[in-house]
């Protein structure tokens, strides 16, 4: 296990170690996925939003991080595995403020205890025409989450458990691209995370293996 405060020392190396960017991204991508070139996407003209990949103690101090489970609803993301967040807002200063404002409308948290240390690379999403800029954050309060009717299930993920090798996997999927095609994997807590939640994941995985 990693307890917070060894977490917490970790941060400053975190916050400037460079970015694997699309390579890390693409050892969790389908196959089929890595065919969208940076111009193809720009070409569609996506939709801006943010994502907050939030790290905190659990009751045991021990380092977590925050997945949820889209309630399932008539859309493109409904009952996947993704960090909270959403679509830009009017009322939104910049991304940082969307992952934040997301995550408190979506699972409760007091966003004025967030510290957000690291922003990570834009992830594209082909259904819904996104373009997602992930956030590290961090809390040092263990959360108590209020979910509202965009979250079916809180997942807490235990950060070794996240970080083992033995997380990834492969799984036979349907995906906006093709049905029942192999593709990369993490499982967590019992979920399997694939798409652009596994791809952010990824990146942040290589992250923590470059300290």
């Amino acid at each position: 296990m990693m307890e917070f405060n060894s977490f917490k020392s970790l941060i400053p190396k975190l916050s400037v170690n460079p970015l694997g960017g699309i390579e890390s991204q693409f050892k969790l991508a389908p196959k089929i996925r890595k065919r969208l070139t940076a111009e193809l996407i720009q070409a569609h003209n996506p939709k801006p939003a943010a994502v907050l990949a939030l790290f905190y103690p659990n009751i045991n101090n021990q380092t977590h991080i925050l997945l949820t489970k889209r309630a399932n609803y008539k859309g493109t993301h409904a009952a996947q595995i993704s960090f909270p967040g959403g679509k830009v807002d009017t009322n939104d200063i910049n991304l940082q403020a969307t992952a934040l404002r997301e995550a408190h409308e979506e699972v409760g948290i007091n966003i004025t205890n967030i510290q957000v240390f690291k922003e990570m690379t834009p992830v594209y999403i082909p259904p819904s025409n996104f373009l997602v800029n992930p956030y590290l954050a961090y809390t040092q309060e263990t959360p108590i989450f209020k979910k509202n009717h965009e979250v079916a299930t809180i997942i807490e993920v235990s950060l070794v458990d996240f970080l083992n090798e033995a997380s990834i996997s492969i799984e036979n999927v349907s995906t906006s691209y093709a049905s029942k095609i192999d593709t990369p994997c993490f499982k967590l807590n019992g979920y399997v995370v694939w798409g652009a939640t596994a791809m952010m994941l990824s990146e942040i995985k290589d992250l923590f293996l470059k300290l």
